[in-house]
């Protein structure tokens, strides 16, 4: 099977990655079982984070039962050079010497791109677990493209991570053109949407059409494993069904479906409007253990205190009813306890 050759990195991977949001969802001997599977199937790029929860350990326990050789992928929240205390973590956690990939993770404001890439910032802390020969080459994934834009621009990043799906495809027209013509490596995260597109066959077709391009779906059983992986065993195409399905789905979701460019921010209540918009995506990949995270609560209870104002229906370039989606959300949320 022929190999992506990701960016600048120089490492070549098969075009069809792993995430490791689901196997959070999973007892640990299933979660084992299933990366085990994944890496026997062909997958050689997994991405996981220091965010989520067990899957670095997971992962780690997986890869230290198989000879084949994967590419690690992992990231962390911190923005300043605190972040080497967060690649000793993953380092023991993954039970690895050294990590491929290291990112800075969600950085979806610029002035958080500011901090993390001034002095005492994650990126010099990066830079010297890279000279320490920790970790290979350093990336960073956001939600936002004028970030990524801004990234690609400057040039220090080996690897972006952004969302692209046929319900998010303007990543292909504002940021991987400029990528390309750096030699940075792509890597499409949320391929399925955050869980909103329910057929993996369009959803991954529409990445895996463009070869240089990298999905990293997650899965916590062996079915939907396999079944995206038979998927991109078989020819990447774009049938007609799978355009019919794209039109009907992009239809019903047009005025629903948050974009993530966060033109809403900044909220008075500072609550976090994207992931809000998305919360039931959010609790479906993390499960009930989302609660045990500690942004996830704070993210919840903020949203609790949204007064309704307005100012980001005002700001919204896709008309979006955001207080009201975020108040069923809401309800939706609280119902899940009863």
């Amino acid at each position: 099977m022929e190999k992506v050759r990701l960016g600048r990195t120089n490492l070549y991977v098969n075009q069809l990655g792993w995430g490791g949001i689901p196997i959070q969802r999973v007892n640990e001997q299933e979660a084992v079982s299933v990366i085990k599977a994944v890496i026997d199937m062909g997958a050689d790029l997994l991405d996981t984070a220091r965010g989520y929860t067990n899957s670095e350990y997971r992962i780690g326990l997986a890869i230290q039962t198989t000879d084949r050789e994967v590419v690690l992928s992992t990231k962390s929240l911190v923005r300043t050079d605190r972040i080497e205390d967060e690649v000793r973590i993953s380092l023991r956690e993954l039970k690895a010497k050294r990590i491929h990939l290291y990112h800075l993770h969600n950085i979806s404001r610029l002035e958080d791109y500011e901090k993390a890439m001034g002095p005492g910032g994650a990126y010099e802390g990066l830079m010297r677990m890279r000279d320490g020969g920790k970790i290979d080459f350093i990336g960073i994934t956001s939600h936002s493209l004028d970030v990524l834009k801004r990234a690609v621009e400057d040039g220090y990043f080996d690897v972006i991570m952004a969302c692209y799906s046929f319900l998010e495809p303007d990543a292909d027209r504002k940021v991987f053109p400029l990528a390309r013509a750096k030699d940075i490596g792509m890597i499409s995260m949320k391929p399925f949407s955050g869980g909103v597109i329910e057929e993996p066959g369009p959803a991954l077709r529409f990445v895996l059409a463009q070869p240089d391009i990298v999905p990293i779906p997650g899965s916590e059983t062996l079915e939907k494993a396999r079944a995206n992986w038979e998927i991109f065993s078989q020819d990447h195409s774009l049938t007609r069904r799978d355009w019919s399905y794209i039109e009907t789905l992009k239809s019903e979701l047009d005025h629903q479906f948050c974009r993530r460019c966060d033109y809403c921010q900044p909220c008075p209540e500072k609550i976090g409007i994207q992931h809000m918009m998305g919360l039931r995506s959010i609790v479906k990949r993390f499960g009930r253990g989302a609660e045990e995270l500690d942004w996830f609560h704070s993210l919840v209870e903020k949203a609790r205190n949204c007064t309704e104002c307005g100012d980001c229906l005002k700001r919204c370039p896709y008309e979006l009813p955001i207080p009201e989606q975020i108040r069923k959300n809401l309800a939706w949320y609280d119902g899940q306890d009863q």
